[in-house]
């Protein structure tokens, strides 16, 4: 029987972070990372394949990350866990015993039961799988006419990135807007009109009701009674939680069969964690469960597993998954952070807002400048920010960030404009109009 210190289920982002955090806090302990892929992917990156990339090769992580560390790599598939006797099981018939056991077993693309078509060729779901991902980009080359059916930040990116390749695209999203579960009104309705401006079709307000064909796609049927053409289909559909093995090992899950875990990330079972897509996440703002997926909560979820497997040697300051998301559609960047305003007004907070639009040069007419918005979702007794939404140019990723630690840090609108920023040029704003003081500005004005 094979023994570890620390043994790891999955080999993606969540699962390289705990291993190499963990052996940087604990360097006398043996880790070891089990998981089924012979290559891992960045899986931010997987949208960008088609168009941009245009090979998986160029997506991939390399193993030395693992082995620089000092963490040890087994390619198996880990099939039983017992949790009294610290013992897996894997489909190779090995038995490995551990000390400590994070579960970091990622999620997988929602396929909806009632969905007829799902099983036609050219029926596409965005996997995590090298070979399947590679098999995918093949065949979309040969197809003119590409339906997507859902418009969150996979089906857009993706869309965006074929778009390259002058094909035929149309984009399904149930919703009134694209990407609207993240972003309020205004800036969804901005994302649609640079996609359109890209010659992406988007049909918004309602949902797929069959994808049409014999053997082969050729069409999807919407719930309105429409048709439209298509020799290939990509579901966008959301993702699911892989959680299989931690329900048969008896392990707890929440409501939305996430793995339960409580703030250091430990499960309902002694010495077993979760972490990434498959563990619990609550809202930092409301308390409630999410279902948000990103790499980056994982890796902030991985670093707190990998200092605290040996006790509790750090101060717990993630208390809850704020929800940062960026994208770029275009050269248009959109990010969003916190509660947006409309889930706001939702869990019944009283809340203001403050806008505010400029350019991310200065002055505006140097080379590279972008519009850029700003707006921030304030608390309207308190002043403190609870959200904030970014249209821009390439500054877009790290400005949202920037409004990320003010809500983790639970900044009011006062405290932002005291803040001390720095400026130039060719990188920002300028000082005198700088987007999230002006926002702030504009918000208290608001506030009581």
């Amino acid at each position: 029987m094979e023994k570890t210190d620390v043994l790891i289920i999955g080999g993606g982002a969540a699962g390289i972070f705990t291993g190499r955090t963990g052996k940087l806090n604990y360097p006398e302990k043996d880790f070891l990372i089990i998981r089924l892929e012979k290559q891992i992917l960045i899986p931010c990156a997987i949208p960008y394949l088609f168009g941009t990339l245009g090979s998986v090769e160029k997506d991939v992580i390399p193993d030395s990350l693992l082995e620089k560390a000092g963490v040890r790599l087994k390619i198996d598939e880990v099939i039983s866990i017992d949790k009294e006797k610290k013992v897996c099981k894997t489909a190779n018939g090995d038995e490995i015993q551990f000390e400590k056991l994070v579960l970091a077993t990622g999620s997988f693309p929602a396929v909806p039961k009632w969905l007829k078509g799902t099983n036609l060729e050219n029926v596409f779901t965005v996997v995590k799988d090298k070979e399947k991902l590679s098999q995918m980009l093949q065949k979309l080359k040969d197809c003119e006419k590409i339906v997507i059916v859902g418009g969150g930040f996979i089906g857009v990116e993706v869309a965006d990135d074929l778009s390259k390749l002058k094909k035929d695209i149309t984009i399904v999203e149930i919703l009134p807007h694209v990407l609207m579960l993240v972003f309020d009104e205004e800036v969804a309705e901005k994302a649609e009109e640079v996609l359109k401006s890209n010659g992406i079709k988007v049909k918004t307000g309602v949902g797929i009701k069959e994808i049409l064909g014999k053997e082969k796609v050729e069409g999807v049927l919407l719930q309105n009674g429409e048709k439209v053409e298509a020799d290939a289909v990509i579901l966008a559909m959301g993702y699911k939680p892989n959680t299989r093995l931690a329900e048969e090992a008896g392990i707890e899950l929440n409501e939305f069969g996430f793995i339960k875990v409580d703030e250091y990330m430990r499960t309902s079972a002694p010495d077993v964690y979760a972490v990434g897509d498959c563990a619990e996440k609550k809202n930092f703002l409301t308390g409630k469960p999410t279902k948000v997926m990103l790499a980056s909560i994982a890796c902030a979820e991985a670093r707190i597993v990998g200092m605290n497997l040996y006790g509790l040697n750090t101060i717990k300051s993630f208390n809850g998954t704020i929800g940062i998301f960026s994208t770029k559609i275009g050269n248009t960047g959109f990010g969003a952070a916190g509660l947006s305003e409309n889930a706001a007004k939702k869990e019944g907070i009283d809340v203001v807002t403050g806008s505010f639009k400029g350019v991310d040069r200065h002055p505006g007419c140097l080379p590279g400048a972008h519009e850029q918005f700003v707006k921030l979702i304030v608390c309207k007794d308190s002043g403190l920010i609870i959200g904030g939404e970014v249209i821009g140019g390439e500054s877009t990723g790290e400005l949202i960030n920037l409004i990320g630690f003010a809500i983790q840090n639970r900044m009011t609108v006062r405290s932002i404009l005291t803040s001390q920023i720095g400026t130039h040029p060719l990188l920002t704003s300028a000082p005198t109009v700088y987007p999230i003081i002006k926002a702030a500005e504009d918000a208290l004005k608001k506030c009581r």
